[in-house]
């Protein structure tokens, strides 16, 4: 039978563990509404972009790009957006799984990584894949569209095979997709790869619920192309911004989900040490009690 003071020892040990756990929560919570209030506000403006960037493309069909320009190659960059720290249930290891099985299902490519996130700074760099950038301390802080802003460039120039302060020789990819947890819900988030770069003619995924109008008639002030190729960097910076904040708003959606399991399950294993700190308390007063009638009845 386990000991007295072990158990009171043990369950003094897990009260403190869930203070800390409702301490987080809490801390979630609050970073949560305001992460998810980013969030809502951003999407109409990443979706009005789009619907404008495609309007652009259809008025201007002999427009073209090296940013638009399909490559025939096999080189990948993959832009991994996780967390800086952990306690945030499966975020994490959702993300970096979602990495492993594009590696698998296909073999052929070779695969380079741009990481945002310490997690998948740290994962990675144990493994044999080519990291080309990372960030760290990025999402981990309230952070601006200048971040975004430095974070395309850095993209952009890896893409167009512009050689960074690490690299003797750049090596252009011939395609950039973003790795990143859409935000639906606190308990909801959804791994999403979307290329971002070479931009097709229907100008990335939608963001939100899409409705179907007929296109507006503009009226330019500059040829369209020129529009379009001031607004294709606009476009790319928008995006990479609109990964980030869904990423926060679900990192933190994440957290606070597990550490109000953590808390409950720590509910749990209190009451269960509670009811094993009664038995053996009620074992040794009936040893006692069989004890001083054992004695009585001997006299």
């Amino acid at each position: 039978m386990p000991n007295l003071q072990g158990v009171r020892r043990r369950i003094k040990a897990v009260k403190n563990m869930r203070q800390i756990t409702k301490s987080y929560k809490l801390v979630s919570a609050s970073k949560l509404r305001r992460a998810q209030e980013r969030v809502t506000a951003s999407r109409p403006y990443a979706r009005k972009m789009q619907e404008v960037l495609r309007n652009l493309v259809a008025a201007a069909p002999d427009f073209t790009s090296p940013l638009m320009e399909e490559r025939t190659g096999n080189r990948t960059l993959l832009v991994l957006m996780t967390a800086d720290k952990g306690l945030c249930g499966a975020f994490n290891a959702n993300l970096i799984r979602a990495v492993q099985q594009y590696l698998t299902d296909h073999p052929n490519e070779r695969v380079e990584l741009v990481v945002i996130g310490r997690k998948g700074r740290d994962f990675f760099r144990r493994r044999n894949i080519p990291i080309r950038k990372e960030y760290v301390n990025v999402t981990s802080k309230t952070f601006g569209y200048e971040v975004a802003v430095e974070i395309a460039q850095d993209i952009l120039n890896i893409y167009e095979g512009v050689a960074t302060e690490e690299e003797t020789l750049a090596v252009r990819p011939d395609r950039v997709c973003l790795v990143y947890a859409e935000f639906r819900s606190a308990i909801s988030q959804i791994v999403r790869i979307e290329q971002l770069l070479p931009v097709g003619r229907q100008a990335g995924n939608e963001v939100g619920p899409a409705v179907m109008t007929a296109p507006p008639d503009y009226i330019y002030e500059q040829p369209p192309a020129e529009i379009l190729g001031r607004l294709l960097p606009r476009f790319i910076e928008t995006s990479v911004f609109q990964a980030l904040l869904e990423s926060v708003a679900s990192e933190h959606g994440a957290r606070m989900a597990a550490m109000d399991t953590a808390s409950r399950n720590a509910g749990e294993v209190i009451a269960h040490l509670t009811l094993t700190m009664n038995r053996i308390r009620q074992a040794a007063i009936t040893n006692e009690i069989i004890e001083v009638v054992s004695g009585a009845a001997a006299l």
